[in-house]
């Protein structure tokens, strides 16, 4: 079972009248889990506004139940992740954090999501109220000394650090020497919301088809494994289509032409509805990542009770104890490839791991749970 530290081990005073809490993800770098915790916790009682920026690739969730403030980053121009919209939201962060610290007067406590800029956010932080910071990315990959060092002191700036898996609670305790009482294990929340879209048409490049369908799903970076499973796909998956659907985030080319047949590409952002199309026709879906915490592909695709495979990487296992996935080691074509070809020649254990997927995402993911958690977490910190 998943649990905080603080809330669990010591008693806590439950809040008996609403609070203003502040959520705060300046380069809107997680919309979805912005909305989802944030319409959990109205919900669940909590005063909520929503501090972000405009998100740069359509548009963001509707609020339900809590107010949405594009403070930062309000004349930042350009194509999203280029060299000019950059430059732009370097040159108004330091201004746009004291606007936020001025705003911040009227909450009670503030819960950031991301803080980008470790350096210089520790400096440009509130003050006289709590402060918690979601440690969605735990550590830097490959960071300097300096780097390393400035995210330690930005972390023990908190009163409370939430990370998604106990694995990452390890990390952060272990590894960047952080006080056990400061660290909080609140499980991620399966994304409801998208489950309950209405699906639109498959994104163009995507034709219907009958033969199975392993999707692929998210942001392309080095690190998701792209290379593995495609590797993995050209030695000997036969009647079956892999779907790579996301924006690729560097050049992409040279795996494009690895491809063999069966192999499909979207590669650009795409809508909620479409979303919801691609993982309602999956009959896997495929994270073979080389590193990772925790994912919030894995959200959705728990949601959508999707079967599910996965790199035995960062706090991925915890949801294959649950029955929810099946593991592979990371960075092995051939152990992906036989995972892959099992799951789809057997409906039977696909409906197993789906099952178990559905059941996680109503009870340990469920945002509802999430929500308690946070809630009694921020009842610790105001007590």
């Amino acid at each position: 079972m998943f649990t905080t530290q603080k809330e669990i081990s010591t008693p806590t005073r439950v809040l008996s009248v609403p609070v203003k809490v502040h959520v705060v993800d300046p380069s809107a770098y997680t919309p979805p889990y912005d909305h989802a915790l944030c319409a959990a916790l109205a919900r669940d009682g909590v005063d909520v506004a929503l501090f972000t920026s405009r998100f740069a690739y359509g548009a963001a969730p509707t609020p339900d139940g809590y107010a949405r403030h594009e403070l930062f980053y309000r004349a930042a121009r350009g194509a999203p992740a280029s060299r000019r919209r950059r430059a732009l939201k370097l040159a108004e962060h330091v201004p746009d954090m004291l606007r936020y610290r001025a705003a911040a007067q009227a909450a009670d406590l503030v819960h950031f999501q991301w803080l980008a800029v470790p350096q210089i956010d520790g400096r440009l932080l509130p003050h006289g109220r709590p402060l918690v910071l979601t440690a969605h990315e735990v550590l830097a990959r490959e960071p300097s000394p300096a780097e390393r060092s400035a995210q330690r002191r930005l972390y023990r700036r908190m009163d409370a650090v939430i990370v998604h898996s106990e694995h990452g609670r390890a990390r952060l305790v272990g590894e960047l020497g952080l006080p056990d009482a400061l660290v909080h294990t609140i499980p991620h929340g399966a994304f409801e919301h998208l489950a309950r879209q209405p699906s639109g048409p498959l994104p163009a490049g995507l034709p219907a088809t009958d033969a199975p369908v392993v999707l692929c799903f998210g942001l392309i970076r080095p690190y998701k494994g792209i290379d593995v499973l495609i590797e993995a796909w050209g030695g000997g998956i036969a009647d079956a289509e892999l779907w790579i659907v996301g924006r690729p985030r560097f050049e992409i080319g040279s795996l494009r032409s690895a491809a063999g047949a069966g192999v499909r590409w979207v590669t650009r952002f795409v809508d909620e509805q479409e979303l919801a199309a691609c993982f309602r026709r999956a009959d896997v879906v495929v994270l073979p990542y080389r590193e990772i915490e925790q994912s919030g592909v894995l959200a959705t695709a728990l949601a959508f009770g999707s079967p599910l495979v996965l790199s035995d990487v960062g706090g991925f296992a915890e949801v294959a104890r649950a029955g929810a996935a099946r593991l592979v080691p990371p960075g092995d074509p051939a152990a992906l490839r036989a995972a892959l070809a099992e799951l789809i020649g057997d409906p039977g254990a696909r409906g197993r791991l789906g099952a178990a997927a559905r059941a996680l995402a109503a009870d340990e993911w469920s945002w509802q749970r999430t929500a308690e958690r946070t809630k009694a977490l921020y009842s610790s910190l105001l007590s």
